[in-house]
């Protein structure tokens, strides 16, 4: 896409405004709650993680997430959207020293949102089927311009508290008036399908450990069993059985990871009764075993604080 020379110039604006927070480090959490800036110099190994419901630019380099067997690339010319928490793997694909990947995640504020669509008095055309919970967008320049002043509030602290919550409500507003609109609408509005498989999904995020009944968590939505699974696997990619295991996984790799534990103590906080199964499933997604993958991810983050 052939980018306006406005819109060049907001680009890098955004790419400046990023570099100049963000520093050497690879992450800063903004004094705006919420709003977080990333610079990375080198393309990054496939990670695993949860992705929060967010917006996601980047002002320089490009991005690759994968959702089950779906995959998401974007860059400059576009916005990353996920509207419900979503195992994902993920990993930079452009950086360099010189060119290094800059990018902004922002939470969304799911209730702000269903009261924008209130105040707004938007409608919507209503699909009955539950979309994929994570999107590319083409960005617009109202888009990146509100960005920019969003950040530009990091100049004056003591505006953030007034200032930032009308600039994300443009945001919001600038996102449910996009192509993307109808998702958003969707995962607010009570009854929906999308509403419902978010339900759905929250319960798992809270209750991973516990063994899983697709046919008890359906009722608990209002849907029929196979309801459920169309919609959860239109939604995630994924089965709900399938989901919890990435949920499992990658909980038990910040475990070991951040909090010391091995793997047998792993195994059975994440809800795992055999260790040998949980080894296994561990080694086919991460590639490796608990043991040698933890390792190598220290080592990886202790090249990196160097």
């Amino acid at each position: 896409m052939d980018q306006t020379p406005s819109m060049t110039v907001a680009i890098a604006t955004l790419a400046q405004q990023i570099g100049k927070w963000v520093g050497k480090a690879n992450q800063f959490d903004t004094p705006i709650p919420g709003l977080r800036l990333s610079r990375w110099c080198a393309p990054t190994p496939p990670t695993s993680y949860t992705h929060n419901p967010s917006i996601c630019l980047i002002a320089q380099g490009k991005k690759r997430v994968i959702l089950g067997e779906e995959s998401f690339v974007y860059d400059a010319n576009h916005f990353l959207i996920s509207s419900v928490d979503l195992p994902i793997i993920a990993n930079i694909m452009e950086a360099t020293e010189s060119e290094p990947y800059l990018g902004v995640i922002m939470e969304l504020d799911l209730p702000e949102i269903s009261q924008l669509i209130v105040d707004s008095e938007l409608s919507f055309n209503h699909d009955k089927t539950a979309p994929i919970g994570i999107a590319v967008g083409e960005l617009s320049e109202p888009l990146l311009n509100a960005f920019n002043r969003l950040l530009g509030l990091l100049e004056d602290p003591c505006s953030i508290k007034v200032l930032a919550p009308v600039v994300k409500r443009e945001i919001f507003y600038r996102l449910l008036t996009s192509e993307q609109g109808v998702r958003l609408n969707q995962i607010v509005s009570a009854g929906s399908h999308s509403n419902q498989i978010a339900k759905a999904i929250g319960w798992l995020k809270n209750n991973f450990v516990k063994p899983l009944s697709v046919g008890d968590l359906a009722s608990y939505i209002g849907m029929s069993k196979s309801a459920f699974y169309t919609h959860f696997r239109s939604m995630t990619s994924m089965t709900p059985l399938q989901f919890q295991k990435k949920l499992r996984l990658n909980e038990a790799r910040r475990l070991m990871l951040t909090e010391n534990l091995d793997a047998m103590a792993t195994t059975f906080k994440v809800g795992y009764e055999s260790p040998s199964q949980f080894s296994r499933e561990y080694s086919r997604m991460f590639g490796a075993p608990p043991a040698t993958d933890i390792k190598a991810l220290r080592a990886g983050l202790g090249s990196s604080a160097a």
